[in-house]
Parts: structure tokens; sequence; C-alpha cells
């Protein structure tokens, strides 16, 4: 009894701290707003969601919901909701984001009836969207947990499902001030996990008998994207029949290394695609001083200067098809970031992939590694000459290069049916027909 009263208490504790937070979090954007772009987004992008929600959503309307933080969550999550929307033609689907970089995307997203912003967290607030959504199902994805939502679904005892979920040891969830968390986690009625190492950790906190292990429904959309016939005609005149470098996804401290990389006189044929984490303005003003080469895509369109070694991306949208024509490809992040994007993206073309040092928290990063699909470089002696050595060893010796390719191909393949797995519990838990 006193054990419990404790843990009572140091509930209703993290609690106080919860509401400091999402005070604190909010006061904190609207302050930042008139002076940054993506806070002025989050902030006016929520500004009346509660009318524009009650005119479009009606009573009567069906509505499957899913929630994700940003860009990266949507991939994962767009495979299901393109099946149930398939499957259940008679619902509507209801998508969220919490990130502008989200949401400004993909607001347009054909595959969702309606997309918004996810008012931030709060009874009121929970209760308020949940009256006028009114979900017959909920998923969220990866690593989305709102207490308040979390606990009005559960009470309502609307379906509640976390897919391509991943936890780690040093996660709130282990640890001894980790109550809230295991309680937010608690409220799932199924935790659907990328790994048997993350269905072990929930195992201890007692959460085994609601979660299983279901893979990562990315290696299901990356396949589908791969398998869809796609051609760019602008990057196909600029490779003609040189080998590419294609690198996606890009920060300062990538393109860095990749400068120097291209300095070795042996990549004289090689052309280079950079497509870079942001597009903006300032950011390609950037990068062209860095690659006095380079002409922007927009402008090789118009021209197509046949000179051109370095090709900029300055639109969204197009790095997934890109990887198609890359005889290697660099994934960005690795470098002076907390880690690295989407590797699978390039790997199911059957491209080698390259990164920095930055990925040992990426599963499939590591995957990739072991099975001989990709290469990281490290931090310390000089990275970027090392990137040279690696691209010149892989167009000198056409075996490896296609073992390599290969390795990252058979990889993504064989962890397809994530999608399958979530549906089929879904068709058999709950009838919704």
């Amino acid at each position: 009894m006193e054990l419990t009263l404790q843990n009572v208490r140091l509930t209703n504790l993290y609690l106080v701290f919860y509401h400091i937070f999402l005070l604190f979090f909010r006061v904190s954007l609207w302050v930042a707003a008139p002076f940054h772009a993506k806070a002025r987004s989050w902030v006016m992008g929520r500004v009346g969601i509660f009318k524009r929600l009650r005119a479009q959503i009606s009573p009567h309307d069906r509505v499957i919901w899913m929630h994700v933080a940003s860009l990266g969550e949507f991939e994962q999550g767009r495979p299901l909701i393109e099946r149930i929307r398939k499957e259940y033609p008679q619902h509507k689907i209801l998508l969220t984001f919490f990130s502008p970089s989200g949401y400004e995307i993909r607001k347009n997203y054909s595959g969702a009836d309606w997309v918004f912003y996810l008012p931030l967290d709060g009874p009121k607030t929970a209760k308020r969207f949940l009256d006028i959504t009114h979900p017959e199902l909920v998923l969220f994805v990866k690593y989305e947990f709102w207490f308040f939502y979390l606990k009005k679904i559960s009470y309502r005892k609307i379906p509640l499902l976390l897919v391509s979920a991943i936890f780690r040891k040093e996660m709130s969830f282990f640890r001894w001030y980790g109550g809230i968390s295991r309680k937010m986690a608690a409220r799932f009625d199924h935790l659907f996990v990328q790994d048997p190492d993350s269905l072990a950790l929930l195992e201890k906190i007692g959460l085994g008998p609601i979660s299983s292990v279901s893979g990562d429904t990315r290696f299901d959309r990356v396949a589908e994207i791969a398998s869809a016939p796609s051609t760019i005609d602008a990057v196909e005149q600029f490779k003609g029949s040189n080998p590419l470098l294609v690198a996606g996804s890009t920060w300062p401290g990538d393109e860095e290394v990749i400068a120097r990389a291209i300095e070795n006189p042996a990549l004289a044929d090689l052309k280079i695609i950079i497509a870079p984490h942001e597009v903006s303005s300032s950011r390609l003003r950037e990068l062209q001083v860095i690659f006095p080469q380079s002409v922007l895509l927009s402008t090789f369109q118009t021209t197509g200067n046949s000179n051109a070694k370095i090709l900029l991306i300055d639109s969204i949208g197009l790095l997934s098809k890109l990887y198609r024509y890359a005889t290697f490809a660099y994934v960005g992040g690795g470098f002076k970031q907390p880690g690295i994007h989407n590797t699978l993206e390039a790997a199911v073309y059957g491209v080698p992939v390259f990164f920095g040092p930055h990925h040992q928290r990426f599963l499939e990063a590591l995957a990739l590694l072991s099975q001989g699909g990709a290469l990281a470089l490290e931090e310390g002696n000089d990275p970027g000459k090392t990137l040279g050595i690696h691209f010149e060893s892989l167009l000198s010796n056409k075996i490896k290069l296609a073992q390599m390719g290969a390795a990252a191909r058979e990889y993504v393949h064989t962890k397809q049916g994530a999608t399958d797995t979530i549906l089929d519990f879904i068709r058999k838990k709950w009838r919704f027909n």
C-alpha cells in the first residue's frame, strides 16, 4: 500500500511537470513565432482549428484517425493508411501532424480525407478534439505519446494502436522516474514494435501481453515506391552514361565530406546530385559556393547545361525517386547532426549506401552495415578523402559494387510485411464493416 501511494504521488508530481512543460512549450512557440518560420507555422496552423474541424467532419462520418509527428513518421504510416482506405471504404481517414515540416509538405495528401495539425495536448483539448472527430480506430506512429489524448481515447474504449514503434533502454519508460511514460504506453490496446529488443524491454515492464514484433512499415513503403515506374527526364539527361552519386538529406557537415571526396582525380567522370535537407534559398547559395560546378535542377530543366557536374535539387519530394539513378548513395545527417536520415529509400534500389558516424541509433543502418550493403565513415582521419577512395574502389571493382548493392536490396526485401501484420490484427480484433 505504501509503495502504491508513493507511485501515485510520483505520478501526480510528473503530471504537474507535464502541465508546466505544455505551458512552457506553448508560450515559447508564441514568442518565437514572429522570428522563426516553423514556430509561426506551428502557431498559425492551430488558430481556429476546432472551428475548422467541426465544419469539415460530420457527426455521421465514420472516422479512422492516424497521428504522426512529422514527415518521416508519415512515410512509415502511409502504407497502412492506404491499405486501410482500400479495406474500409465506408470510413474516412483523418491524418494529423504535430510538426510543420510534415504538415506543410503533406497537407494536400489525397490518401486522407482530412489533414490537420494536432492541437497541443491537454485535458479539455483532448476531450474537445475527440468529441468532434469521434474516431472508431486510432493509430499513433512510432514515438508519439500525449498523456491526455491517450487517456481520453482509452476511457472511451476506442481501439488504439502504436505502430512501427522502437524502444531503447535509456528511454524514460524503463527508468525509475518513468511512471507516467509507462502509464501512457499501457493505454494502447497493442504496441507493434520494430524489433525483438524493443519487445524484450516492454516485457520487463509488464507490457509483453499487449506487444508484438511487426517490423517497420517503412520497408513496405520504399518497396512500393521502387516498384512503381517513374522517370525524371532532367536527371536522365544529366546523368547520361556516367556513374552517379546521389547524396540525400545532406547537412553542411555532409557536404564538406562530399566536396573533399570528389577532389579525387579518379572521380573525374562521376556526376553528383545533392538533395539538401533544407531547400531554402540561403542553403542553396551556400551549396553553390561549396560546389562551384553546380547547377540548380530548376535551371538545368530550362538550359540543359551539358557541362554541369553537380546538380542541386531545389524542390522537395523527389529524393526517393532520385536514388533509382544512383551508382551509389550518400545519406546525410551522420556528421554533426544527431543521426542519419532514411537509408532504406536508397537501399531498396540495390545501391551501396554511405553515411557518417552518428548512425548507432538506427537499426536499418546497423543491419545494412552487418550485411555488407553499406559503409560508415569515421569522424577523424579525413573522412572525405576516405569516401573518395571508397568510390574509386567501387568504380574499379564492378563485382564488389554489385555485391554491395545486392546485399542492400536483399535486406529491404526480406523485411517487408509489417503492414499486413497490423492489418491482420485489426481484422481479427475488431469489426468495422
